[in-house]
């Protein structure tokens, strides 16, 4: 009889547990925290900060509706199809425990189960920059909705070369400026320009006006997203006495308004061997096979572009894109051998959410092998981003109201071994200051079966993760021997097949080893 009465008590117990609605503190704060705070915070593009329950729970219904349709957060990329860095989507799981959430009224839960909010750094996303630019004059935009395009030469001051680890715009208007592209000049030449300009800089419709600059592009910016540094060995090179060109795009505005914004760099910590390069995909007759570019008012069309790789390379990233008529992208590459190499979809095509992205690993692309490059425009009166009404005729252009088909690919020449450089990371993971060589808590814990395996190490290291039961029996090879740069990094496994349970993450490194309890329950 006792044994009964203990067993029901039990199971009255398990049940009370499940019955419990998902807290604030011990369920959805984690959630937030990783994938919404970076830019719900003051100063940043979050235009309500989410860095509490209080701030966090007023708006509960809103972050429901949002996370439910996927607007937010803004993730654009098919993760699915391809992987890159800082990949920040919600699964299905997260979504339903905010649903559940706020259908039992947002309780805030036991204030001891909050984990603590990232620590974020002031005036920048990465930390400390090496040198910081700023704009030397105030510059006003004209206003009257119309798009402007200014170029800013801003002195480096630099008396040598040095080597960028990463370069971050800080806005000074977030409301008009819609994005930024930064290059360099050595020659004086932009100086001049700026001089021969009534105003502050000089205009920059058609590109930076200097020779080259195009091609010689550092990183730029766009909003929401955070700036990434190279990995290690790989830079560019910013030289002695260059002027940097900061190519800005004022979004349409009513009213006449002002910008003064700053530019942080960030220098590698020793010399870079290898230094980045690119390839660039615009609407020319060698490159694009469907040409030429123009959209026929009520239009639908795929342009397909196509270019060779010379020789052994490996991608980096790449940078799609377009303007208000287009709707996706997808680029992949043919090796040689035939074999088809995934490297990016954008299914739903948002002009206010575009971006760079690197990939979680160096793509090595063999001498001879093909980059196709789609994408599709809807020129119809109904396309709800149309910016013409009636449809008109649309070509090649920088306004807002033409098109464009752009697209850089950083590349670095192929070296022995890139294919092992796992470059997998968070995308908060830039923002927190981490311990070295540690294994994090598995989440989410307990699960139904998706898990996410966080850890960081202090040097180039190789590492094994793996899930045991708890007789010490091997389950699963998460990382089998694989080679991870200096940071942090993040690795999502299933474990659907396997029974509800107490089981064993157990990580090996190089000259460490740390373990995680994981609890699988449907």
């Amino acid at each position: 009889m006792k044994t009964s009465i203990t067993l029901l008590l039990l199971l009255l117990l398990s049940f009370w547990v499940q019955a419990q609605p998902p807290t604030y503190t011990k369920d959805i704060a984690p959630i937030i925290y990783q994938h919404c705070t970076s830019c719900h915070r003051p100063g940043e593009i979050g235009p309500m900060p989410f860095t509490n329950y209080t701030e966090v729970s007023a708006w509960a219904g809103m972050v429901q509706y949002v996370t439910e349709i996927r607007y937010m957060p803004p993730w654009k990329p098919d993760h699915t199809y391809s992987n890159v860095l800082g990949e920040n989507y919600l699964n299905t799981q997260e979504i339903d425990l905010i649903r559940q959430w706020v259908l039992a009224g947002a309780p805030e839960g036991d204030p001891a189960d909050e984990p603590p909010l990232p620590v974020f750094p002031t005036g920048s996303v990465l930390g400390q920059p090496d040198l910081v630019l700023s704009m030397e004059e105030t510059y006003t935009h004209i206003g009257g909705n119309e798009d402007e395009y200014r170029i800013f030469v801003i002195p480096t001051g630099l008396t040598a070369d040095r080597d960028i680890a990463a370069i971050e715009l800080r806005p000074g208007n977030r409301q008009i400026v819609h994005h930024a592209l930064f290059s360099w000049d050595t020659t004086g030449q932009a100086q001049a320009m700026d001089a021969n300009d009534p105003g502050y800089g000089y205009d920059g419709f058609g590109g930076f006006g200097i020779q080259g600059a195009a091609n010689n592009q550092y990183p730029g910016y766009v909003p929401g997203q955070i700036p990434r540094f190279y990995p290690q060995g790989i830079g560019q090179k910013m030289y002695k006495g260059a002027d940097l060109l900061v190519q800005m795009h004022y979004a349409p505005w009513p009213t006449v308004t002002t910008d003064s914004s700053t530019i942080n760099i960030f220098f590698k910590k020793e010399p870079a061997q290898r230094y980045v390069e690119r390839f660039l995909m615009v609407p020319l007759p060698s490159i694009l096979v469907n040409g030429p570019f123009f959209l026929l008012p009520e239009e639908q069309k795929t342009f397909h572009g196509v270019i060779q790789v010379p020789a052994d390379v490996s991608l980096l990233g790449l940078a799609p894109h377009c303007h208000l008529l287009g709707t996706d992208w997808e680029i992949y590459a043919v090796q040689p051998t035939g074999d088809t190499v995934p490297l990016l979809r954008i299914p739903e095509w948002d002009f206010n959410w575009q971006g760079g992205y690197l990939f979680d690993r160096l793509i090595k692309l063999e001498a001879g092998a093909e980059i196709h490059a789609f994408c599709t425009y809807d020129n119809t009166a109904a396309n709800p981003n149309n910016p013409n009404n009636p449809p008109k005729f649309v070509t090649w252009g920088e306004k807002t109201t033409d098109e464009m088909y752009y697209l850089p690919i950083n590349y670095v020449p192929y070296q022995m071994g890139d294919e092992l450089i796992d470059l997998t990371t968070d995308a908060l993971d830039d923002l927190v200051v981490w311990p070295e060589d540690k294994l994090y808590t598995v989440f989410p814990n307990p699960s139904t079966g998706e898990i996410n395996v966080s850890f960081s190490v202090g040097d180039n290291q190789r590492i094994s993760i793996a899930l045991f039961d708890l007789e010490g029996k091997k389950l699963k090879a998460i990382a089998q021997d694989r080679y991870y740069a200096v940071g942090n990094h993040t690795l999502t496994f299933q474990a659907t097949d396997l029974a509800d349970g107490v089981y064993v993450v157990h990580l090996q490194g190089s000259r460490w080893t740390a373990s995680e309890k994981l609890v699988l329950k449907r």
